[in-house]
């Protein structure tokens, strides 16, 4: 049964017995505390809490995972991997443990031709929790398992919940037995590689308290309603349906190796080192694929950082087993047609992932002749040193600065006879990843515990968004933090975070800038509202401070946002919506949305292209866009159906969280957009729209900057202010500037051409005088000293060179120079062959030097380059040169 029928049957089967179908969430988790959805109840998460309510008593679906925290071990063993797809079914206050057993016994045992998935009953055992009699008995009596194939765990292996205060309950696990080629019998809390677990039923009806680990917690009770939360992994079951030895060998992971052989002529089976090889290239493809497919692009950090980690990994992997050219296409196209077949969006935006996926393969590729020189130069350091361990920093490096993974400079280490400080570069990649979620967090939390908001959403509900139609409205507060801890009152001074019942500011989202305002009290108390944020899905929090009065909950207020700040902020995204158009327009569907930022009178527009925009484009979309304005077009907004809005082709954002009713802001018959952000009513509001241009923030994203109504006049009145004052000074027409400024720019470059021949000619005049008064050092040539200042590195190299070329090649030479430039010294020094027989080799001497000089350097037996920040030690640096030639020589 193929992977695609497998989901098929599952949601059939759920949809069926009531349950509302829901849709995969996108793998950008909706969750600042993760990066990507690693589970199939991440999306169902703020039910299980209660922060929302569920659209439907019952759920099921199928949900796109990814873990990567043994991304190492990928390849190594074929139980790992990174991309999964879990089926699940949910309940709030539905059904119960009873449900739960027979809904899941009945699908794996029913036959194929009845909808089932015709697993022999007689090879499922169950687990359940110590003390879960209820369980137990259900198995037993209702669904007729025999008590032998039933069998009690603790709470490490059969007890869950979400590693903090809430939700939790013991599981309840089936697992396949697979047969003895897979090891001794005895069930699974003896054999877990025979015994494989398919499908976890959690029965989620206790409230723990704090604690550490899996088992180190308390209960505190029972939770008010009992809650169903089960997982199959998709991937697992294919594996039995199909007959094959692990998940590397079903239908959507065997066809990417199959082509992985056919790129690199090796075969799978043969030699276990392309084995791991194989099993790398298709499980990172896969989800590389997934990932682009979701909106994730390549980056150095958070999610973007494990996409082209995993990326490179597949793309170093080809290369080992002997693929020299491209290869990416040919594989990203092979899991776009296979998991196409579940994902059909895969298909529709297959140029745009292969866009991406293929810039980032040739970033990659450059990035490895670059990185190689790096991690060359550390290795010879590392080596000059007296050192057999390269440090983590340098690891880090290459890794954050050229892509390198880590296990490639392991590699590349190992061949030169060097190990890698591994515990110092995952420190520091640890850091790197604190920073990024801590400064998430942050963002929208100001530090507070979430619990001090969901207490408040428990109390409250949901803030009413008055913000479309109005701007100013009655409000009561209904929730009140200061330093992060709920408090019944606030004194003039304090930071505080308010929330209101209703509220006209808009929160901070989908790329726009919250509202900025103030709130006033009945009793003269006044609140300057800073920013705007909802931590808790549905919860405004206005942060600010309480500049008059005090501040208290319950009591009446009135709202107002700064109204020109939200006029300035809806014209510019207005205008994002209508780059985005026209971008699209000119480039094609692979000119998506990457992120936004629409602040008051200015925004930016991240979108998907490998390749720089051409001016003449970015001047053609700019003239569409204005052209725009003056038509004078409407825009509005209207709530309707995700999937009316799809038929209606509107575009939805990359990473965003949509439900069944989404809001559709459409501008006249040019654009058409998933969107909750505040706009114009009509394109004349904007006046004009001036792009200022596009850079690369990454690889296959590009961002436009551009100025929007007053901003955008008051850029273009000093550009003719500019303008003007060049005509003056070149007396020429505008037309002709470009042509008059070229022409003086050229002949200043011909002038500095000849001064820089006449300097170097000048430097080295004084190569001859330099080589006749060399010293002799026990039959050595040492020319030591310091030349004029301002030599630049080249020069001085240029200088030492010829000075070394004019000693006979048979009586050993050093050449050893300094200068300051920009008042910091410089050294370059060189040694000949006869001079290198003899010990005296130029790294050795510039690491002599530029040590003394306050720096570091590095370079070849034969020359190399040093410096420092004390321009007053060289008398210094050129005595430790001569003694260490002395103690050599």
């Amino acid at each position: 049964m193929e992977s695609a029928e497998i989901r098929r049957r599952w949601l059939s089967f759920f949809e069926e017995r009531g349950h509302a179908v829901v849709p995969s969430a996108s793998l950008i988790a909706d969750d600042p505390t993760l990066l990507l959805v690693p589970a199939g109840m991440v999306p169902f998460k703020p039910y299980f809490l209660g922060e929302v309510k569920p659209p439907a008593p019952t759920l099921t679906s199928v949900q796109k995972c990814v873990r990567t925290p043994d991304i190492e071990e990928v390849g190594k063993t074929t139980r790992h991997g990174t991309f999964f797809q879990m089926c699940g079914n949910f309940s709030f206050g539905d059904y119960f443990k009873e449900g739960a057993i027979k809904y899941a016994w009945e699908l794996l045992t029913s036959s194929v031709a009845d909808g089932g998935y015709g697993l022999e009953p007689e090879k499922l055992w169950i687990t359940v929790y110590l003390d879960d009699d209820e369980a137990e008995q259900i198995w037993r009596e209702k669904i007729g398992v025999p008590a032998e194939r039933i069998q009690r765990l603790g709470k490490k292996d059969n007890f869950w919940s979400m590693g903090v205060p809430g939700p939790c309950g013991p599981c309840s696990e089936i697992n396949y037995d697979r047969g003895p080629e897979f090891g001794v019998e005895g069930g699974p809390a003896v054999n877990d590689e025979r015994y494989v677990e398919i499908w976890n039923l959690v029965f989620m009806q206790y409230e723990r308290g704090a604690g550490d680990g899996k088992e180190d917690f308390p209960i505190l009770g029972d939770l008010p309603s009992k809650n169903i939360d089960t997982g199959l992994g998709l991937e697992r079951l294919a594996m039995i349906l199909q007959g094959v030895q692990n998940m590397y060998e079903t239908d959507t992971l065997r066809v990417v190796m199959d082509k992985a052989t056919e790129l690199t002529g090796v075969q799978y089976g043969a030699d276990q080192g392309t084995d791991v090889s194989l099993r790398v290239v298709a499980d990172h493809i896969r989800t590389s694929t997934m990932l682009i497919g979701d909106g994730v692009t390549p980056g150095n950090e958070g999610r973007g950082y494990v996409l082209r980690r995993i990326m490179r990994r597949a793309i170093r992997n080809m290369r080992l087993m002997g693929a020299t050219g491209p290869v990416v296409q040919d594989l990203v196209d092979v899991v776009i047609n296979t998991m196409g077949q579940q994902y059909p969006e895969l298909v529709t935006d297959r140029k745009r992932i292969e866009t991406v996926a293929l810039a980032e393969e040739a970033a990659f590729l450059k990035a490895v002749k670059g990185g190689t020189n790096i991690l060359d130069t550390a290795v010879t350091e590392t080596k000059a040193a007296g050192g057999t361990v390269l440090s983590g920093d340098k690891a880090f490096l290459l890794h954050d600065t050229w892509g390198f993974p880590i296990d490639l400079t392991l590699e590349m280490a190992a061949e030169q006879g060097l190990s890698v400080d591994e515990p110092g570069f995952r420190r520091l990649m640890q850091e790197q990843r604190d920073r990024a979620k801590a400064d998430a967090k942050a963002k929208k939390t100001g530090h507070a515990d979430m619990s001090a908001y969901r207490e408040i959403a428990d109390g409250s509900g949901a803030t009413e968004f008055t913000g479309y139609a109005t701007t100013q409205g009655e409000s009561t507060i209904v929730g009140l933090l200061v330093n992060g801890v709920s408090a019944p009152a606030a004194s003039e001074g304090d930071d505080v975070e308010v929330v209101l019942d209703r509220t006209p500011f808009y929160a901070e989202g989908g790329g726009q800038l919250a509202d900025q305002g103030r709130i006033k009290l009945d009793s003269g108390a006044v609140i300057v509202v800073r920013d705007v944020q909802q931590p808790v899905p549905g919860v405004s929090v206005h942060k600010g401070s309480v500049q008059v009065g005090e501040v208290t909950v319950g009591a009446s207020a009135y709202a107002a946002i700064d109204i020109n700040r939200r006029r300035a902020i809806a014209r510019a995204h207005s205008a994002t919506h209508l780059t985005h158009q026209a971008l699209r327009d000119a480039l094609g569907p692979t000119a998506a949305q990457a992120g936004s930022e629409n602040s008051p009178g200015r925004f930016r527009f991240d979108f998907g292209s490998p390749n720089a925009v051409p001016g003449s484009v970015l001047t053609d979309v700019e003239q569409k866009i204005n052209d725009v304005l003056s038509r004078e077009l409407d825009v509005t907004a209207e709530i309707m159906s995700i999937d009316e809005a799809k038929k209606q082709g509107a575009i939805a954002e990359f990473g965003e969280k949509y439900g069944e009713r989404v809001r559709v802001v459409t501008i006249g018959d040019f654009s058409k957009e998933l969107c909750g952000g505040t706009h114009v009513g009509n394109t004349s509001q904007l006046g004009l729209v001036k792009l200022l241009g596009e850079s690369s923030i990454g690889s296959g994203v590009r961002r436009v900057e551009a100025l929007v109504g007053v901003d955008a006049y008051n850029f273009l009145a000093k550009e003719h202010t500019v303008v003007a004052q060049l005509q003056e000074l070149v007396k020429g027409r505008p037309e002709e500037l470009p042509e008059k400024i070229a022409s003086m720019l050229g002949k200043l470059k011909d002038a500095e051409k000849e001064i820089e021949k006449f300097r170097a000619e000048k430097v080295l005049q004084a190569a001859a005088g330099l080589a006749q008064n060399a010293q002799d050092i026990k039959g050595v040539a040492l020319v030591v000293g310091q030349v004029a200042d301002g030599i630049g590195a080249d020069d001085l190299r240029k200088l030492v060179l010829d000075v070394r070329g004019r000693i006979p090649g048979d009586r050993p030479a050093v050449v050893a120079l300094f200068t300051v430039a920009n008042d910091r010294p410089l050294t370059v020094i060189a040694t000949n062959e006869a001079a290198r027989e003899r010990g005296l080799k130029a790294g050795d001497l510039v690491r002599t030097a530029a040590k003394t000089l306050g720096g570091g350097g590095g370079g070849k037996p034969d020359v190399a380059q040093g410096g420092g920040q004390n321009p007053g030690a060289v008398p210094e640096a050129i005595s430790a040169v001569e003694r260490l030639v002395v103690e050599t020589a």
